[in-house]
């Protein structure tokens, strides 16, 4: 039995890439390619696919993460693997709990994508321990705390220390406090090029 697959991916080589994984596969038939969430949707609802393979960011329309939320409502019987290349770190919490099945990093490969697919479509749930660590000056990822990172995401943002403490309810000093530890860790001179090279290297890229 040949599984149906549709991939959706917005990058013309990353989703030939996906595509071609697919069909030499030996288990699963390309049912259809989709460079946006819309088109993924009609595909779904054409060709009625036993999964998705969905990158998490999509450049235009519909973002991968609305794309997965409206899939899993309108198909719940779909299953779902999610892949990115970016290593925010907020990604694979998201993931599942929107309930995508699986989630797999492209730069990675820990486990191939064939395997993570024939994995979740017998029904186990893949996912890595954590996202790869990512250098940022003079430290890595890791070594951020996880409100560190909260703080970090809404400095990209461009929110102010003052409208940082209110989204997290916390003491403006609090804020502070957690900018300059971080300052301190990456060896950067101020919370805008801290801000700026986290966004580059894709730690914290906002809202998708």
């Amino acid at each position: 039995m040949s599984f149906r697959v549709v991939v959706v991916d917005d990058q013309a080589l990353a989703l030939q890439r996906l595509s071609t994984l697919v069909r030499e596969s030996g288990t699963c038939v390309l049912a259809g390619a989709a460079s946006s969430g819309e088109d993924a949707l009609r595909l779904c609802r054409e060709k009625s696919p036993d999964l998705v393979i969905l990158d998490v960011v999509l450049g235009h329309g519909m973002s991968g993460i609305e794309t997965a939320e409206k899939l899993k409502s309108l198909f719940p019987g779909i299953r779902l693997v999610i892949v990115t290349s970016m290593p925010e770190v907020s990604f694979i919490e998201r993931a599942r709990a929107l309930g995508a099945e699986s989630f797999w990093y492209k730069e990675l490969e820990e486990h191939p994508l064939i395997s993570v697919v024939e994995r979740t479509l017998n029904g186990e749930s893949v996912y890595p321990d954590s996202p790869p660590p990512v250098p940022l000056g003079d430290t890595l990822s890791t070594d951020l705390t996880q409100t560190e990172l909260v703080v970090l995401r809404l400095m990209t943002t461009g929110a102010t220390n003052l409208e940082i403490a209110r989204e997290l309810s916390i003491e403006e000093t609090t804020v502070k406090k957690h900018i300059t530890n971080m300052l301190k860790k990456t060896g950067y001179r101020n919370r805008v090029e801290l801000a700026v090279n986290a966004r580059v290297a894709g730690l914290v890229i906002g809202e998708i």
